[in-house]
């Protein structure tokens, strides 16, 4: 789950805990337009939800920062996903420890290649569909793109205009899961919009 704050219609941390509880296993909190103080305290609130959720319903979750590594580390988070132009995986690597969770974002094969070598966790590849919520600033990949980078090793999380729908398919062309923002944030029902794309994940795999 990638979570907006412009595209949720209710607090985040009350989507998220409901999604987490669901199913969601993993959140990238990002709020592009909060900074300081503002960012810490939104990332706290969605931290404490998510782990709450979790701890309730005897599951796992893992909550990463969007870029921000100092605030990664100022609330213990599981780790930092970087853009095309953060902070360069080994960097953020010594900064937050081995066993930190490190995704990047990619848009082509050799862009997951050069994560993977970087020492990342996992990249998100998109977009693999037109997003849902926002406009399309790139053309979508499609699965033989999801299916060659999937080659290279690293974990691949599907992005962009992932559904129920076509979410199995996703994972039959290799990736190891999908990342989502529009499919839960403007559900009616996050919960069970979250339940539904992971019975189709569970038939993809």
């Amino acid at each position: 789950m990638v979570t907006d704050p412009a595209v949720a219609a209710r607090p985040l941390d009350q989507i998220v805990g409901e999604c987490v509880a669901a199913g969601v296993d993993l959140v990238q909190v990002r709020a592009r337009d909060l900074s300081g103080r503002h960012l810490l305290a939104h990332t706290e609130a969605i931290l404490r939800a998510a782990r709450h959720a979790a701890e309730t319903g005897n599951r796992a979750v893992r909550v990463v920062v969007n870029r921000h590594v100092d605030v990664a580390l100022a609330c213990g988070a599981d780790g930092v996903h970087l853009g095309f132009d953060g902070m360069p995986v080994e960097a953020a690597r010594l900064c937050l420890g081995p066993d930190a969770w490190i995704g990047v974002s990619a848009h082509d094969t050799e862009e997951v290649a050069a994560a993977h070598a970087a020492g990342a966790d996992y990249a998100h590849l998109a977009p693999i569909h037109p997003p849902l919520s926002k406009a399309a600033s790139r053309p979508p990949l499609g699965p033989a793109v999801l299916t060659e980078a999937a080659q290279t090793g690293l974990p691949i999380l599907a992005q962009g205009g992932v559904t129920a729908e076509n979410a199995a398919a996703c994972l039959l062309a290799g990736a190891a899961g999908v990342a989502v923002t529009g499919t839960l944030l403007q559900a009616t029902d996050p919960g069970a919009a979250t339940r539904a794309l992971r019975r189709h994940l569970t038939s993809g795999r």
